[in-house]
């Protein structure tokens, strides 16, 4: 039994260490597997990045995009993000990441490259501006989301141009190497009119009244011409601004638009428009002062020369015309950069407007660099010598604004801006003068027609700027049938590189009058020129001529014209003094012009005379693009030392001197009597040593567009020319004999003149008709001129 025990308990161990090893069996293989699981869940290490399907786009390019780099762990983030950066390039229509532990698979699909663009149904839109509008462009990425929204823009150009039932459908064309033709066929739909615009709220003012201030026009058959009888949005909101600044400029502060409402009609092709608004009430400015911390000026002087007095109604515009009369104060006193802050406080129970300009204080500013560009063709010492400042000067608003005019009279330039930029330091200043070149070459063609119809033709070729060196060189021929002219002029305006114009001219002029009165002339000479500025606004030119002229007379005529006969040296000095105050060189709107010249004939010579002239132009504008002006012309020759003045030294007008009349048309002339009517017969014109010549001219806009360059004139001229000498008038004698007639009888004429900016250069037309005249003088009833650029 004790043995039997033994045996059983040997065999309990046994199956004990049996299980404990069993056991440590499996606990070990647990722990294998919890690390073969660790290891294969730890991400592999990207060694290699392949990229497929790429054809244009280098595989160098597309691994660029990735945020996973070789070297690096690939994760679920990364590559989503990498997903998601090659689909924002635009480069690419698919793409897909491919995980293969060591290796990273890029497989992408290109987008199609545009071959072309066609549009197609598109009549009243240029390709051109559509072009100009979308982001397709041959050469450039596919990608239909930027298709589609390059169809909302071809859309929005037919809506601003009134066209709002425009369809527009995307069609594509595949072709090979992976390239696509992109075609938008355009459904244009009818234009849309405005029918009618309807005010409501407004009590002080008639629907007429305002909406002759805005742009917006209703749709009228005689509009043919704008655009503005259309519908578009963005200018609808333009003239909510412009009722706004209409309203303010009458006083009414608290002015609102409520609403502007566009209703289409059914059948899509009209509009009727309703603005709503408070006008409120009137104000008028109350208590107005400035507040300087500009020691120079004084508060009291920046006050006075305000355009805005406290009792006034109030005008929103006078706002900004005192911010740019203070600023210009400032710049005047070298403050080139200030802050001018107009604070306004509205009083509801006096009905006033309190207006405090604030002033904030800036260095004083000095000038220290000048850059000239743009200038291609032009030197920049021909544009510099005509500025008023230099480097190192204070800043002077009043002198640039000078400058820029002074570079705009060289007539070089079609635009001329003078800008300011901070500079090295706090008081140093830049100005850059922009300018853009225009051509300076002029090849002029002129022609009329008279009553008489004979026809006077003017040809020049010009250059004023040559070389870039801002000379001036014209060459003139003109004919006609009495008259050949030809005259060489040169002017050389830095004579010296000082600031004086010298020039000189070379002319011959022959005159032809055998048909008439049977006596020709022919005048040969030359003459030095010599001006410089007096002051800033004046300048002065003194002159030497030197001329041959010759009067040849054929057969017995009027003793008036027998004693012209003959060869003679004419020498004469003379002057020229200019007073020059416009506004602007080119298109004056405000200021005046007045000249005085004066020529001495007998220093040296055979000829003795004194002539003087005077001119005078006043300019002002009424209205935006409508321009008043009065010119005031007249001239006396009178001979010394016992002789008279010859008929090449009298005035002779007409033509474009006194629109309504031809050259030589009105003034003394050769004349006779019919023996069987007892009307008189013209004959030729002797000139005048008396001119008085008046002309008011009214310009103004024509309504068209302003892209086709036209513009109008309503014109009346009013004048005489006579007083001959007594010995070279000629009493009436028998009947058919020839006689002279010399009344300073007052002519006048009025007509239309129109301006044409043409594609080959402007045009002008002159329809005038001459209302008080003579039966004796040549009318004109139409003339035209012409010159284009090079």
């Amino acid at each position: 039994m004790v043995s039997a025990l033994r045996t059983l308990l040997a065999a309990l161990m046994t199956l004990g260490l049996s299980a404990g090893a069993l056991a440590q069996s499996d606990s070990a293989s647990e722990a294998d597997v919890s690390a073969s699981q660790q290891l294969l869940a730890q991400p592999a290490i990207v060694r290699q990045i392949l990229v497929e399907g790429n054809q244009r786009v280098e595989a160098d390019t597309v691994i660029s995009y990735l945020l996973i780099q070789p070297g690096q762990v690939a994760d679920a983030q990364s590559i989503n993000l990498s997903i998601q950066t090659l689909f924002a390039t635009g480069l690419f229509s698919d793409v897909q990441i491919e995980d293969r532990g060591e290796i990273l698979i890029v497989r992408v699909q290109e987008n199609p490259i545009i071959n072309r663009v066609v549009l197609e149904g598109n009549n009243a839109i240029s390709d051109d501006k559509i072009t100009d509008e979308i982001q397709a462009q041959p050469r450039a990425i596919f990608t239909r989301a930027r298709i589609q929204s390059d169809v909302q823009r071809i859309i929005e150009v037919y809506r601003r141009s009134g066209r709002f039932a425009a369809t527009v459908t995307p069609m594509i064309i595949e072709q090979e190497q992976n390239r696509v033709d992109l075609i938008f066929e355009i459904s244009e739909g009818p234009v849309t009119g405005v029918t009618r615009i309807n005010f409501i709220g407004n009590e002080n003012f008639s629907d007429r009244r305002l909406r002759s201030e805005l742009v917006t026009q209703e749709s009228r058959w005689w509009r043919f011409f704008s655009s503005n009888d259309n519908y578009d949005p963005d200018r609808l909101e333009y003239d909510r601004e412009l009722l706004r600044q209409f309203y303010q400029d009458q006083g009414y502060a608290n002015f609102r638009v409520l609403s502007s409402v566009a209703e289409l009609t059914p059948d899509q092709e009209n509009f009727y428009i309703t603005i709503t608004i408070d006008e409120g009430e009137v104000y008028n400015f109350g208590e107005v002062t400035v507040r300087s911390e500009i020691d120079e000026l004084s508060n009291e002087y920046l006050q006075a020369i305000l355009p805005i007095r406290s009792g006034d109604v109030y005008r929103a515009s006078l706002l900004e015309s005192s911010v740019d009369a203070l600023t210009f104060a400032a710049g005047a006193s070298g403050y080139a950069f200030v802050n001018v802050r107009p604070q306004t406080t509205r009083n509801r129970e006096t009905r006033t407007v309190d207006i405090e300009f604030v002033i904030d204080q800036g260095p004083r500013v000095y000038i220290e660099r000048i850059d000239i560009v743009n200038n291609t063709r032009t030197l920049d010492r021909v544009v510099r010598r005509e500025l008023n400042i230099v480097e190192g000067d204070a800043f002077n608003r009043v002198l640039i604004d000078r400058s820029r005019n002074n570079v705009r009279r060289l007539g070089f330039f079609e635009e001329v801006e003078i800008t300011e930029t901070p500079g090295s330091a706090p008081d140093r200043a830049r100005l850059t003068v922009d300018v853009t070149e225009q051509p300076t070459g002029e090849l002029a063609f002129g022609a009329g027609f008279s009553s008489t119809d004979s026809f006077l033709v003017d040809f020049s070729i010009s250059e004023r700027n040559l070389r870039g060196r801002g000379q001036f060189l014209r060459f003139r021929v003109s004919v006609s049938g009495v008259r050949e002219t030809i005259d060489i002029r040169f002017t050389e305006p830095r004579f010296l590189d000082r600031n004086l114009a010298a020039g000189f001219d070379l002319f011959r002029v022959n005159s032809d009058f055998i048909s008439e009165a049977a006596f020709q002339t022919e005048s040969t000479g030359g003459s030095l020129r010599l001006g410089f500025p007096v002051t800033g606004s004046t300048n002065l030119q003194l002159r030497y001529t030197l001329r041959n002229d010759d009067v040849r007379v054929f057969s017995a005529q009027s003793a008036a014209l027998l004693s012209q006969a003959g060869r003679r040296t004419t020498s004469v000095v003379g002057y020229t003094f200019a007073w020059n105050r416009l506004n602007d060189p080119i298109e004056p709107t405000r200021g005046f012009r007045f000249t005085l010249s004066q020529d001495l004939a007998g220093v040296g010579g055979d000829v003795r005379y004194v002539r003087t002239e005077l001119g005078a132009n006043f300019y002002r504008g009424i209205a935006p693009g409508w321009t008043a002006s009065l010119a005031i012309d007249s001239g006396f020759t009178i001979g010394w030392g016992g002789e008279s003045v010859r008929i090449n030294d009298r005035f002779f007008k007409g033509g474009n001197s006194f629109r309504g009349f031809e050259v030589g048309g009105i003034g003394p002339r050769n004349v006779r009597r019919d023996t069987t009517t007892g009307e008189i017969v013209r004959g030729d014109a002797l000139g005048g040593r008396l001119y008085a010549i008046g002309a008011l001219e009214l310009t103004f806009p024509t309504g068209l567009p302003e892209q086709y360059g036209i513009r109008g004139a309503l014109f009346t001229e009013f004048g005489t020319l006579g007083l001959l000498d007594s010995v070279d008038q000629v009493a009436e004698g028998a009947a058919g004999s020839l006689f002279t007639v010399d009344d300073l009888a007052l002519r006048a004429s009025a007509g239309l003149s129109i301006f044409w900016d043409s594609p080959f250069g402007p045009v002008r037309f002159d329809f005038a008709e001459a209302i008080m005249s003579e039966e004796y003088d040549h009318r004109e009833f139409f003339r035209f001129s012409t010159r284009t650029g090079f």
